[in-house]
């Protein structure tokens, strides 16, 4: 699973490009105008971002050119109608690592998108994870402890997903708001911690500690045995 922004004006396509990602297991954020898009770049962070090139109020340009020049290393595609060479090469100096001309076709946006995960070494699409007797598959969603079937909800699967790709780092509430919810979500610490809960309650084996520990004044963990 990976965290995408897409900026996208044209509501249609916004939508189906969405849906499309929200199928594969992503986690979509939208912003349908520039403005809109750079801020959430500003104030959350996110594994892949998809901008249109033409987009009220600030181009995808200048937010990738903005992006780059604060720092952002979050791998960025463009999408647009442009197709000349030079069209192409603003995109790149500008910051863009990708280009996909429209109209385009969903799959090969995936398989873009997955080329770029890999080259920024998250390895979000990667193969199995496995954490103590714990194995998660972001491919078909799929979570066991021991040979047990575990049935998450959406955002408990992308909770633990995140977790156990970051194993031993503690993370505050507010972090894993920042990483695993939407800025759509009417988000609160509250809600994390419910979140946790929950997944405590499905992957916890009774009579052993949790899987995630606690870290006092600071956050949650996956626990080594």
């Amino acid at each position: 699973m990976a965290k995408i922004l897409l900026v996208e004006d044209d509501l249609g396509l916004q939508r189906m490009v969405r849906d499309w990602l929200t199928f594969e297991h992503h986690l979509v954020e939208t912003a349908d105008n520039g403005r809109d898009g750079m801020d959430k770049l500003q104030f959350y962070e996110y594994d892949l971002v998809i901008l249109d090139w033409e987009l009220p109020s600030m181009t995808g340009i200048e937010i990738c050119k903005a992006f780059r020049t604060q720092g952002g290393t979050t791998p960025v595609l463009l999408l647009t109608g442009k197709g000349t060479i030079s069209d192409k090469e603003s995109g790149f100096e500008a910051g863009a690592d990708d280009y996909l001309t429209k109209p385009f076709h969903l799959k090969e946006l995936s398989l873009r998108l997955r080329s770029l995960l890999r080259r920024s070494s998250a390895a979000l699409q990667g193969d199995t994870l496995k954490f103590r007797d714990l194995e998660l598959e972001p491919s078909n969603h799929c979570v066991m402890r021991q040979g047990k079937d575990l049935q998450l909800l959406p955002k408990e699967f992308a909770l633990l997903e995140f977790f156990m790709r970051h194993p031993n780092q503690v993370f505050s509430a507010e972090a894993l708001l920042s990483r695993v919810w939407t800025s759509e979500n009417e988000t609160s610490v509250d809600a994390v911690s419910t979140c946790i809960k929950r997944l405590r309650k499905k992957v916890d084996i009774e009579g052993q500690l949790s899987v995630i520990k606690t870290v006092h004044g600071v956050g949650y963990k996956l626990e080594p045995e």
